[in-house]
């Protein structure tokens, strides 16, 4: 079965890209044309994969098109540029609303309190087969590649968060030592973010992060690839362990010739 998928994968990757999907991600999805032409093709090659083996469901009336699917698939696939990766494989479906959605939400309160009510969302990821998304956020937060907020970006981070088990992992999590530096690094970002919030503070970071670590390693990657410099500039830790963990740079972006390399 895994020699079938392989091969299969591989003759995918090596169809031509439509011509009319290129179009669509020069147009949707600008932090296309701030990478290499090395990252492109690979880019290209992972959404071909992607497509391939995602459903796509349009709710509340939404009609799928090529648009939203490669929309989409192009800023799942950046998160899995230079890693070995099993395309999100907790993942099997992506449903998609025409805009913002209501959902059922419920919150475990202090003393033991359920709270339930409803929530306007503009996606969610689900830890067992699904993303759901808001069309409409998903192109109005791609088009803009520097105020940090991604909704794509965010919901597939969280793909990736809850597949690490399941080998969709990276080298910086499967070695002791990375993952110990990994871990107390996110962990101490966190809990300062945490305190920021407490105080009302100014922070980089949107304040949604401190809600919890799994919502922090969402919000960290929006800034990583939409806010690079500074985040860098004042989250150099964080953004060091981010940069060894996507295998990317994307401060460096622009400045670097072909496909860039790490160290693990």
């Amino acid at each position: 079965m895994f020699g079938f998928k392989k091969w299969r994968r591989n003759r995918l990757a090596g169809r031509k890209f439509p011509d009319q999907w290129l179009e669509i991600i020069k147009r949707n999805v600008p932090i296309y044309r701030l990478l290499s032409a090395a990252d492109q093709k690979e880019l290209q090659r992972h959404i071909l994969i992607f497509i391939s083996e995602k459903g796509f469901e349009g709710c509340g009336g939404l009609k799928i098109t090529d648009e939203i699917k490669v929309t989409i698939a192009a800023q799942a696939c950046i998160l899995l540029l230079h890693r070995k990766t099993e395309y999100y494989p907790g993942l099997s479906s992506i449903l998609v609303y025409p805009r913002s959605y209501i959902a059922r939400s419920t919150r475990h309160l202090a003393g033991g309190i359920v709270a339930e009510g409803m929530d306007v969302r503009l996606g969610e990821s689900w830890h067992h087969g699904s993303v759901v998304l808001s069309w409409d956020d998903v192109r109005r937060s791609a088009a803009d590649i520097h105020d940090g907020h991604n909704v794509a970006l965010h919901e597939f981070a969280h793909q990736i968060d809850s597949s690490f088990a399941k080998g969709d992992g990276t080298p910086v999590l499967k070695s002791a030592s990375t993952f110990i530096a990994w871990a107390r690094i996110l962990q101490k970002e966190y809990q300062k973010l945490q305190r920021q919030v407490s105080r009302n503070s100014v922070t980089i970071l949107d304040k949604y992060g401190a809600v919890n670590p799994a919502e922090f390693f969402a919000v960290a990657t929006e800034y990583f690839f939409e806010k690079p410099k500074q985040l860098h500039r004042l989250h150099s830790e964080l953004y060091e362990e981010l940069k060894r963990f996507y295998q990317q740079d994307p401060a460096g972006w622009k400045k670097e010739n072909g496909r860039q390399t790490f160290a693990i």
